[in-house]
């Protein structure tokens, strides 16, 4: 496989983006994988740190539309997926589709919804449609949902359950930036500044032709070995009340063959699975504090030789 070719849109896109989220080029290569992957991104910080503008910038530079969704403690389902209402001149009634049918959705700060409103983005994220009133719905393709939320100390925010914590691919936290990239955000070198002026690098068709490359990225049987190796040293462990599911074993499988796949890889290497174990496994093994849940990941990688 040729590396140049492979490379050639994604590296311009990462490059785009690591110069408006600076600092960050870890997170920020972890939320194009995420997208190359068809997944859905839960990003945990304080407010002011970058989430939105990570969000907006992965729009701008693949051309998708966006809609911010802010969610509140009296929002509701109707409210992210849309509602009918009756036409007096047509004598029906006409759809009215909500935030959720956008190629990018930011759901910010969900977890200050009740788990009734935060449930309305199951099926969404899990199926890619929705079921309004009895009829299902299509939504756009690609269609990617970037969650933010607030830590949970915090006070009015509502913990998302296990199962819409399994929705997203991945979890991960900006953090503070370091003191040269913040000293560039200072003098308006970046952030929103940068973000007026980033032009698209992928339209949505290029966008889908590199999310179906995944599947011609293989996956050796070692490699396969270290992946069950690692679930179930999740699965014997003391501490741990639950391990990683098979579901949660696929969702790394594909996230590595992302990573892969930005590196201009054919191939999985176990340091691919390596890069992506912690934001992939990590809420998946601990449903309370983020730092909880990523030092959990970071014992058991520590702990399994890899395998072959």
């Amino acid at each position: 496989m040729n590396r140049p070719e492979r490379l050639g849109d994604l590296a311009t896109v990462l490059a785009a983006l690591e110069g408006v989220v600076l600092g960050k080029s870890r997170e920020v290569r972890l939320a194009l994988c995420c997208l190359l992957c068809r997944g859905h991104l839960l990003i945990e910080d304080l407010p002011g740190l970058g989430k939105t503008t990570l969000a907006q910038a992965l729009a701008r530079v693949t051309g998708l539309d966006m809609q911010r969704l802010q969610f509140t403690s009296d929002l509701l389902p109707a409210d992210v997926l849309g509602v009918s209402v009756f036409d007096p001149r047509e004598a029906r009634f006409t759809f009215h589709p909500g935030p959720i049918f956008h190629g990018v959705v930011l759901a910010d700060e969900i977890n200050r919804a009740t788990p009734k409103t935060q449930s309305a983005l199951l099926e969404a994220m899990e199926e890619g449609r929705v079921t309004v009133e009895g009829e299902t719905r299509r939504l756009p393709d690609p269609f990617f949902v970037i969650a933010t939320q607030n830590p949970q100390e915090q006070a009015g925010t509502f913990a998302l359950p296990e199962s819409q914590l399994d929705r997203f691919l991945m979890r991960l936290s900006l953090g503070y930036p370091d003191p040269r990239a913040e000293r560039e955000i200072l003098r308006g070198r970046a952030g929103r500044v940068r973000l007026e002026a980033l032009p698209v690098q992928l339209d949505a068709e290029r966008l889908r032709a590199w999310q179906s490359r995944l599947d011609d990225i293989h996956v050796a049987e070692a490699l396969l070995d270290y992946v069950q190796a690692l679930a179930t040293a999740s699965r014997e462990h003391p501490e741990l009340a639950w391990g990683l599911s098979t579901r949660g074993a696929l969702a790394l499988l594909q996230a590595a063959r992302g990573w892969a796949l930005l590196e201009g890889r054919d191939h999985v290497l176990p340091e691919d699975v390596q890069a992506v174990w912690v934001p992939v496994a990590g809420h998946r093994l601990s449903s309370g504090r983020r730092e909880e849940g990523e030092a959990l990941a970071r014992h058991l990688l520590a702990r399994v030789p890899v395998m072959g």
